[in-house]
């Protein structure tokens, strides 16, 4: 089955709010429940992983289509950004995270 067929596959069959890690680590399919105003939908969430297989956020950033994806690259581009980051980092103290189990159902990229 291609990407394609699963992800429509996952659309149809899914429950609300299912979520399916693919082969990109940090990276899942979140079925998006149907609303009054859209049907049922699919979202990209990032999330990255730490080396213990351990989210690094509790919520990662949902993307639902290529113009978000452009957008957040170039927020995630920006040198005042990154700056701020660093400095962040040098005076706040970071927290140990605790591992978590896998996920059985893997969506490949």
């Amino acid at each position: 089955m291609d990407l394609a067929e699963n992800l429509r596959t996952f659309l149809e069959n899914g429950e609300d709010w299912e979520r399916r890690s693919t082969s990109v680590r940090g990276v899942s399919i979140v079925r998006l429940p149907k609303t009054k105003k859209r049907a049922a939908s699919l979202a990209i969430d990032i999330n990255p992983i730490d080396d213990n297989g351990t989210s690094l956020k509790k919520r990662g950033v949902m993307i639902m289509g290529e113009k978000e994806l452009v957008a957040f690259r170039t927020l995630f581009e920006n040198e005042k950004l990154v700056s701020l980051v660093r400095t962040l980092d040098d005076i706040i103290p970071q927290k140990r995270s605790q591992a978590k189990g896998l996920r059985e159902e893997i969506i490949e990229l």
